[in-house]
């Protein structure tokens, strides 16, 4: 099986990696289906990544839609350690800006529909999530920023906390508010689960929310709209091309260690020897 040192998960307006080389396709099986795309083995000098379109390579995939398990799965099958997430967002904060952007260190899930787990059916583990991003990857990641021309530069707000939605419609005005008053940073529709089944594939997780919006609660802004997130969503994609490939670079160099690599040692409670075989299997392949 090919291999992957990194992982890198593209949302709106991100459907490839323009800096793959040696790029060929790659289709998997899970035991969740298939991911939402086909991924994309290929290296960016010398260090080996994998690429997913988390809304299918023509964005034909709800929020709710994403197969987030086979996604996951997936990028463990190859052997993924680190795993970088792109998303567009609404900023909840005056201060952070549309064509900011934001690294996340906290969620606030209100999904309602989503699996979230890849445990249940006889197997049992509870994976902490207290820290639920990596924050080694996260400093890496800031630093890939950072590294922009000039000409291309972003504000960056490091921390920060994603509140995750169902959707796919945007927020009424009073819910809009009410995250507010719960202090979120942004707010998206993708990001959980994805950082849970990151944590207990033993995956380090960071993302990068690229604010596209002030949602709808901002009383002199424009309200949120699909032509104009995808306006500013397009300006943030050509830069995050740019951030994946120095971040690839930086964490190829750096390898750092991780909490989330032993997550789920520290929370698994069923024993391996009491699970069926598929459980097993599919336990072992976690813990790997």
């Amino acid at each position: 099986m090919t291999q992957a040192l990194i992982g890198i998960i593209g949302g709106s307006g991100l459907y490839r990696m323009e800096a793959l080389q040696n790029a060929r396709q790659l289709d998997l099986v899970t035991p969740y289906g298939a991911p939402s795309s086909p991924l994309t083995l290929g290296d960016v000098n010398g260090t080996p990544v994998a690429f997913l379109a988390r809304h299918g390579s023509r964005h034909s995939l709800l929020p709710g839609e994403v197969p987030y398990r086979a996604n996951i799965h997936a990028m463990k099958q190859l052997g993924v350690r680190y795993l970088l997430s792109f998303s567009a967002v609404g900023s909840l904060k005056e201060e952070i800006a549309p064509l900011d952007m934001v690294i996340p260190d906290q969620y606030i899930d209100m999904t309602r529909q989503r699996p979230n787990t890849f445990f249940g059916e006889g197997a049992v583990a509870h994976v902490s999530l207290a820290q639920p991003v990596c924050p080694a990857l996260c400093d890496l990641l800031a630093q890939a920023v950072k590294q922009l021309p000039a000409e291309r530069s972003v504000n960056l707000h490091n921390n920060g906390t994603y509140l995750c939605m169902e959707g796919p419609q945007f927020s009424t005005l009073a819910e809009s508010n009410f995250y507010r008053s719960l202090d979120a940073s942004v707010i998206g529709m993708t990001n959980m689960p994805e950082a849970r089944l990151a944590r207990e594939a033993q995956i380090a997780y960071a993302s990068l929310a690229m604010v596209t919006d002030y949602d709808c609660w901002h009383p002199r802004e424009a309200q949120v709209t699909a032509e104009l997130a995808i306006r500013n969503l397009m300006e943030n994609a050509e830069k995050a091309q740019l951030i994946a490939q120095n971040a690839i670079t930086l964490i190829s160099k750096a390898s750092p260690s991780s909490a989330a690599h032993d997550a789920l040692k520290q929370g698994l409670v069923t024993p391996l020897s009491d699970l069926t075989s598929e459980r097993r299997a599919l336990v072992e392949l976690l813990l790997s």
